[in-house]
């Protein structure tokens, strides 16, 4: 049970807690959407393997002008995680990250990263007695398998970070921050987010996810859509409802109303890597993850009866749906090519030629 739910980018565990992960995404996106860097620091108390990491994805565009895509895991002791409450501060080995810089020295193989990256003001969640997090009152309840909390939608990032003789800048881009913590991601689960849509400021993040809670399961989703400085939630325990969830290839489509707004959004993935997600506590299950796709959402406000479209790019997008079984415990349809869909005119569909 977090410590201060008030303070969602705190440590909430401790360093005796076991079969206990925790760990902050960080993903930065350049000026223009050609580079994307996701740093995630962490730390895995499974009994028999304790330690804490760094784990990263990059997208950029080398000299030759050929797309690179980089992903690694790296492992340091768990004495090599510390964490301050105040002012907040994680270190992992000398990487450190705080609220208003990234100050990044890490070594993966051949692989030299270094520099800083300054944050500025965040995009908080809007918060109430009701929902504290983005959990609404499920950051209430104990034993929930995986805390989910995003502490910034949108912020400005300056800086540059030098991996080899590579320069990666920076300036002027966007960021965007959440987090996990428990003992295992849910077995099956969809998750998005971007924030580098062609309107400035605008920002989405959404989840659905089969969740195992009290002996029982159920699937719950939670989303916020930052438009023109409101906010709109989308989460199971404000009514919302998902009314369709298709899957065709590697997009994705869902639709979500509730008494406000309803939203409906396509996202489809692009090259992906590996993440190192937990099970039980233990950084073992391997996840893959897409820091490059695309998204295009239509939203109708209910209360304005205004609706407003738009498309981004350099969206991170993880589908874990059916990876081991023939059976989905995900209630989502999949679709062929030659299966007419019901909703196929009212789908919003990427642009392959959008530029940022």
């Amino acid at each position: 049970m977090p410590t201060n739910r008030k303070k969602t980018m705190e440590f909430q565990g401790n360093l005796s807690k076991r079969n206990y992960f925790e760990g902050w995404y960080y993903k930065q996106v350049s000026q223009h959407g050609k580079i994307t860097l996701s740093l995630i620091p962490g730390i895995s108390l499974f009994d028999r393997d304790k330690h804490s990491f760094i784990q990263y994805i990059l997208s950029y565009t080398n000299e030759q002008g050929e797309k690179e895509l980089l992903n690694g895991y790296v492992r340091y002791p768990v004495e090599s995680f510390t964490y301050q409450k105040e002012p907040f501060k994680v270190q992992v080995g000398k990487s450190i990250f705080t609220e208003k810089k990234i100050f990044l020295d890490l070594q993966d193989r051949d692989r030299v990263f270094r520099g800083t990256l300054e944050i500025h003001p965040f995009t908080p969640i809007h918060r109430s007695l009701f929902s504290p997090t983005i959990m609404g009152p499920f950051a209430y309840l104990p034993g929930m398998e995986c805390n989910h909390g995003v502490i910034s939608m949108n912020h400005d990032i300056m800086g540059t970070i030098q991996m080899n003789d590579q320069s990666l800048k920076f300036n002027y881009g966007r960021g965007y921050i959440e987090k996990d913590w428990g003992s295992s991601f849910p077995e099956e689960y969809i998750w998005m987010q971007c924030n580098t849509f062609q309107t400035p400021e605008t920002s989405l993040f959404f989840s659905i996810a089969h969740i195992p809670f009290l002996g029982r399961s159920f699937q719950g989703h939670i989303g916020n859509l930052l438009l023109k400085k409101k906010q709109y939630r989308f989460a199971t325990y404000n009514g919302t409802k998902v009314t369709e969830l298709q899957r065709k290839g590697k997009e994705i489509f869902f639709v979500a109303e509730n008494k406000e707004a309803t939203l409906r959004v396509t996202a489809r993935p692009d090259q992906e890597r590996e993440l190192i997600a937990p099970l039980k506590g233990k950084m073992e299950r391997v996840i893959k993850e897409g820091v490059t796709g695309t998204v295009a959402f239509e939203l109708l406000d209910k209360t304005t009866n205004e609706t407003y479209r738009d498309q981004g790019r350099a969206v991170g997008i993880e589908v874990a749906v059916g990876e081991n079984r023939r059976v989905k415990k995900l209630n989502i349809r999949d679709v062929t090519d030659e299966e007419k869909e019901p909703l196929e005119e009212e789908k919003i569909r990427t642009d392959e030629n959008l530029e940022m």
